[in-house]
Order: structure tokens, then C-alpha cells, then sequence
């Protein structure tokens, strides 16, 4: 699986729950993280370059953890690999629409989810029937993925970005990008509790465990950990080791990609 950076480890986090004996295999590209304020053509040519790497490392099947990158690479990807299984993430719209109370529905998600041909397909499919307040978030996912998630300047951001949905009254918020999970309290804080929000993590582990043939039994005697997850970044190793040992409770290969140097250093997380 991979992300823009750090927010499809949420993504990670669920499936190694259902899938806790699976070989994961995660890329985070946080030198050119994040998508959201990036071209499509800049997102396609990095998913494509990175779901050819993870093939050439044995994936059996690809989760794009990353919704700007479902939304601007997902078709393209299974076009270019029609054999391989490749599980996307979209912003939780059909959930939210039947679970909304009031009608009014809040969407926050980067300018390249928002701005994609395939939201506006899936809310024109899901939500004709309610009203869905948009919330673009500018460098929210950029501050998420310095991975301080009580900086004053991200909570600056979740406030500026959350009150208007607030005001709007909406009683329903979809996550619509992997990184804000990691900061849901923050979120949840701002509109109150009362509001629901919705998180599509769940529904990805469960699609991809169905993919697999549901979770493969861990080895008799093993602990119920299972084996090492191995990560790569194309940002700060050092930066991911520390964020993968406070976000995540199972142990962690962190590696650079491209490699920095033949041998390069691996970090052991858990």
C-alpha cells in the first residue's frame, strides 16, 4: 500500500488488525508529500512508479491509501495492472448520507480530492439527496505529516477549517483524506460531540481481507503482533521510525527508497 506520506498509515493500522499475519508492504512519499496540492499528472507518474515498485516486491494486491491518489490514479493503475487486485480509498459519502440525521453532511478533504471527476461522480450518486458542505483544508495534511499532532499551528488549521461546517450545522463529517484520523479528537473538539464522524478505514481493511480470501491464521505459538511490517520513504527515515512508534502498536522496518546507498541502514520500530 501506499500514501502521499504518513496518512495512509491509518489505512495500514485497520488492515493489519484484520490481517495480522499478512506480508504489509507500505510506501510513504513524503518528499513529494502532499498530493492534495499537487497536479494530476504529478500524482499518476508517482503512483504509477510506486505500484510498480511494490510489485517488483512481491504484492499480491495494492491499496492506494491515499484519496487524492484514488481519485487521480486508481483507474489508470488498473488499467495498467488488469491482474492485480488494487483496493482504493474514497471519502465516506455513501455512509454518511445514510447516516446523517439533519441532511446537512460535511466533507473535509485536500483541493485535489474536492476538485476530482470521480468525487463529483460519487456525490452526485450518494448524496443527490442531502446537502454537503465541502471543506477544503489546505495544509492540514502537510502539518499532520510533520507529525507533531498538537502543534498550535495544526490546531489553528483544524479550527479555521472545522468552524465553518460548525456554523453550517451539519450533524455528519466525513474524513475525506487518510491523514485526518490521526487528528480526530482535534476534529471532534471543535464541532462537538454530537457530530458524527466517518472514517472509511474500516470498510477498506474489510474489502481488501475479502480480496485475500480473509485473514490468514498466524503460526501456532506466535504472538498475536505477527511479523514486522516493512515501510519505505522517500522523506525523513527518521521522522517515520518516531511517528510509526507513537501512531502504531506492531513492530516496523523502516527503510529510504530509492535506497540511499547500497546497504543502507534500516530502522527496527516495536
Amino acid at each position: 500500500m501506499f500514501d502521499s506520506g504518513l496518512g495512509g498509515l491509518s489505512v495500514l493500522r485497520a488492515i493489519r488488525r484484520d490481517l495480522p499475519a499478512a506480508r504489509l508492504l507500505y510506501v510513504a512519499d513524503s518528499g513529494h508529500a502532499p498530493y492534495g496540492e499537487r497536479d494530476m499528472p504529478f500524482v499518476q507518474e508517482r503512483s504509477l512508479v510506486i505500484a510498480d515498485f511494490l510489485r517488483s516486491q512481491g504484492a499480491r494486491l495494492l491499496v492506494v491509501a491515499c484519496n487524492t491518489a484514488t481519485a487521480a490514479a486508481v483507474q489508470l493503475l488498473r488499467s495498467r495492472h488488469p491482474d492485480w487486485p488494487i483496493v482504493g480509498v474514497e471519502p465516506g459519502i455513501k455512509p454518511a448520507a445514510a447516516l446523517t440525521r439533519n441532511g446537512r453532511i460535511g466533507v473535509l478533504a485536500t483541493e485535489g480530492t474536492l476538485r476530482s471527476e470521480r468525487f463529483r461522480m460519487l456525490a452526485q450518486a450518494h448524496a443527490a439527496h442531502v446537502e454537503l458542505h465541502l471543506q477544503p483544508c489546505p495544509g492540514l495534511a502537510a502539518a499532520i505529516e510533520a507529525g507533531d499532532l498538537d502543534a498550535p499551528a495544526l490546531l489553528d488549521i483544524v479550527r479555521r477549517c472545522c468552524e465553518p461546517l460548525r456554523v453550517a450545522g451539519v450533524d455528519t463529517v466525513v474524513l475525506g483524506c487518510t491523514h485526518y484520523p490521526f487528528i480526530a479528537h482535534h476534529i471532534q473538539a471543535v464541532l462537538g460531540p454530537a457530530v458524527r464522524l466517518i472514517d472509511t478505514a474500516d470498510a477498506v481493511a474489510r474489502r481488501t481481507a475479502d480480496l485475500t480470501d480473509g485473514p490468514p491464521p498466524l503460526p501456532a505459538g506466535s504472538a498475536s503482533a505477527g511479523r514486522e511490517v516493512r515501510l519505505w520513504t522517500t522523506g525523513d527515515r527518521q521522522l517515520l521510525a518516531d511517528v510509526t512508534r507513537r501512531w502504531l502498536d506492531f513492530p516496523c522496518r523502516i527503510e529510504a527508497w530509492p535506497a540511499e546507498h547500497p546497504g543502507a541502514r534500516a530502522d527496527h520500530v516495536g
